[in-house]
């Protein structure tokens, strides 16, 4: 395929969310991505959600696009055979991604010696070396005490995975950028991503670091209210609840002139001696202002909720389970040119979502399904380390390699 990264190829050795990520999202692009496993399926292999025979629909997500080659590592030979395709010749190749743990063979040093302009991604849990997860991390960073209804006592966990896929992100970005150095001045080197230092470097760039340190404030919980501005969860009339964001004046007027409360608002303006045209102004007062809109929201059905705020471009949302969005939100479904309903083997037929960036250079491809578990094993020692069908026979006969 014509893709923005072809000619690009990276092994990948690796397990669970982020380093995976990583690789799918570059093999969206184009790269030619290998996922190197353990013969019969890696860490990750089975993780639920799984189907009803127990084919992982996780592990078939995140490895999209990609070749799948299965290997013996525990073998010494198999080892020795994995790091021969990370150091294949050729000018994309080179590039190995991975958050197992890196020993010889299979360390920068030892693989640097066998290809100098090496790139080596190596995603781990915390700088010190100690074992981290995202829900780990997580606890760490202070969310899950802000998560959750005002006045809850205890932390609240979020069910998405964030700091794994930002550190498979910004793997990706790494990657990318050591191959624009590499391009330009023929040197690899070796990256190193602390999953903890992405959660802990992402709380300070969106100021919870500096609002302690500055302001000697800690971040309140606010249920499903926004903090700094006017924004909060609705109930309508028959029971569905919407969420409604007010940042811009813009979107402000428009809420007021779909909820046909400005006059209220006025008054209620007036009243608190406040300036609403201000985000500060709205957010000091998202009680008494919520106070104001809910009776619209109470008495109106969704549909006409819906109606009355798209018609005004107000900024909103409604609340749905997954089976709500994938059967009636039309962003996710083949309307949606991102999203391709192909057969995944061992699944099923599903909606599978592609590279969401629309290159304009390139015609978007539709998303490619995951391999089945060692299904280009012989493809990929054939093609990148030229072996004959009598050497992968053999090491078939000797259990290195599987398909």
């Amino acid at each position: 395929m014509n893709r923005i990264l072809s000619g690009l190829r990276v092994v990948e050795s690796s397990a669970f969310i982020a380093a995976p990520y990583a690789g799918m999202t570059l093999a969206q692009m184009g790269a030619d991505v290998i996922s190197v496993d353990q013969i019969g399926g890696g860490l990750d292999y089975r993780r639920w959600p799984v189907t009803d025979k127990g084919s992982s629909l996780y592990w078939a997500g995140l490895n999209k696009g990609k070749r799948s080659v299965c290997i013996d590592f525990r073998k010494p030979e198999g080892r020795a055979l994995l790091g021969d395709l990370i150091a294949a010749p050729g000018e994309g190749g080179g590039i190995f991604l991975t958050n197992l743990p890196a020993q010889p063979p299979l360390d920068y040093d030892t693989l640097r010696g066998r290809r100098p302009d090496l790139i080596m991604a190596s995603i781990y849990g915390s700088r010190d070396g100690a074992t981290a997860v995202d829900y780990t991390v997580n606890a760490a960073v202070g969310f899950p005490l802000v998560t959750g209804p005002a006045g809850h006592d205890g932390p609240i966990n979020h069910v998405l995975p964030a700091w794994d896929l930002l550190a498979g992100t910004n793997a990706a970005v790494a990657i990318l950028a050591a191959e624009r150095h590499r391009r330009l001045t023929g040197s690899g080197q070796l990256l190193r991503l602390a999953l903890a230092d992405i959660a802990f470097a992402t709380v300070g760039n969106l100021g919870y670091i500096a609002e302690v340190q500055v302001n000697g404030a800690d971040r309140p919980r606010l249920g499903n209210d926004v903090y700094g501005t006017f924004g909060r969860d609705f109930l309508t009339a028959d029971g569905r609840r919407v969420m409604v964001v007010a940042f811009t004046q813009k979107q402000w007027d428009a809420l007021l002139d779909a909820t046909g409360t400005r006059a209220s608002i006025a008054a209620l303006e007036k009243k608190s001696k406040r300036d609403f045209r201000k985000e500060t102004d709205r957010y000091e007062c998202s009680r008494e202002i919520a106070a104001v809109l809910q009776p619209w929201f109470h008495r109106t059905s969704f549909a006409d909720v819906r109606a009355a705020l798209d018609t005004r471009g107000a900024c909103w949302g409604p609340y749905q389970s997954f089976r709500e969005m994938v059967e009636s939100d039309q962003r996710c479904s083949t309307a949606n040119p991102i999203f391709t309903e192909a057969d995944q083997p061992g699944i099923g037929r599903h909606l599978m979502p592609g590279c969401p960036v629309d290159y304009g250079a390139f015609e978007r491809q539709p998303a490619v399904p995951a391999p089945q578990l060692g299904a280009d094993t012989d493809e990929v020692l054939s093609t990148v380390l030229g072996l004959d069908a009598h050497h992968i026979a053999r090491l078939h006969d000797r259990g290195i390699i599987g398909t």
